[in-house]
């Protein structure tokens, strides 16, 4: 596993747990107004919308706040106006780094990932600079109690691309984007129990980073995620389980 999948199950898991649950619901509920904003309110005919609310449920958020940020968007409730933004660049090491982010200003949202990666060592890039680095895929968590092969037979069966094991976690499975739903609906209709559902960036290579690097990128990693305009990075580092264990506790 990379050291940013890693990284970032520890974060959502400590998030989930209460530690910094108000801001991921603030981030979800962004998500969710906007994916209403966009193709409507109803998550069976609109798809982002669909993946938002799964992961407001995986967070455990109360059912109000979910219908009151669709109504945000869909207008039935005031709400901000958000745009959406892919920051490019460069983290310690080389590390490519892709930044979204959801926002009501953007040249406060440009400043402060700038200013973030400099901290760190790192800089912004030109649009293209890192993205061709990633392919963007769906990734379905297949919760813990099924044997690998029922995993891997009944995701083959339903179109999905690559399962990985991700042992005491469960199971990872890929799919191409656009077969995302069509492929979690047939893993639970073959009654297996999931977790997470998301659209997410993998990267085609990884940068493996130690000592002063290593420390840097978790710390930078940790200052754009609790950024409030930032929904989501990705990052094309590797760290050893053991020291990305040790610098994140």
């Amino acid at each position: 596993m990379s050291g940013h999948n890693r990284w970032s199950k520890l974060k959502r898991a400590n998030a989930i747990m209460g530690k910094t649950k108000g801001k991921l619901y603030s981030k979800l509920i962004k998500e969710m107004t906007v994916a209403a904003r966009l193709g409507g309110g109803s998550p069976e005919g609109n798809a982002r919308l669909r993946v938002a609310i799964a992961a407001a449920r995986e967070a455990n958020m109360p059912n109000d706040n979910i219908q009151r940020a669709i109504k945000k968007g869909t207008g039935e409730l005031e709400g901000e106006s958000y745009e959406e933004i892919v920051y490019e660049g460069y983290g310690p090491g080389g590390v490519a780094l892709l930044v979204e982010c959801l926002t009501d200003n953007r040249n406060r949202s440009a400043a402060d990932v700038r200013s973030m990666l400099g901290k760190e060592g790192g800089n912004m890039g030109a649009e293209g600079s890192v993205n061709w680095m990633f392919h963007k895929k769906g990734v379905i968590t297949v919760k813990p109690g099924p044997s690998e092969d029922q995993v891997m037979a009944a995701a083959l069966d339903a179109g999905a691309e690559d399962v990985i094991d991700q042992g005491a976690d469960g199971f990872e499975v890929r799919s191409a984007p656009v077969d995302l739903h069509t492929v979690a609906s047939a893993l639970e209709a073959a009654g297996l129990t999931l977790g997470e559902q998301k659209w997410t960036y993998l990267p085609q290579n990884t940068v493996r980073l130690e000592g002063d690097n290593a420390r840097k990128m978790l710390k930078l990693m940790e200052l754009l995620e609790d950024n409030d305009d930032v929904q989501n990075v990705y990052a094309n580092f590797e760290i050893d389980d053991a020291l990305l264990e040790s610098l994140s506790g």
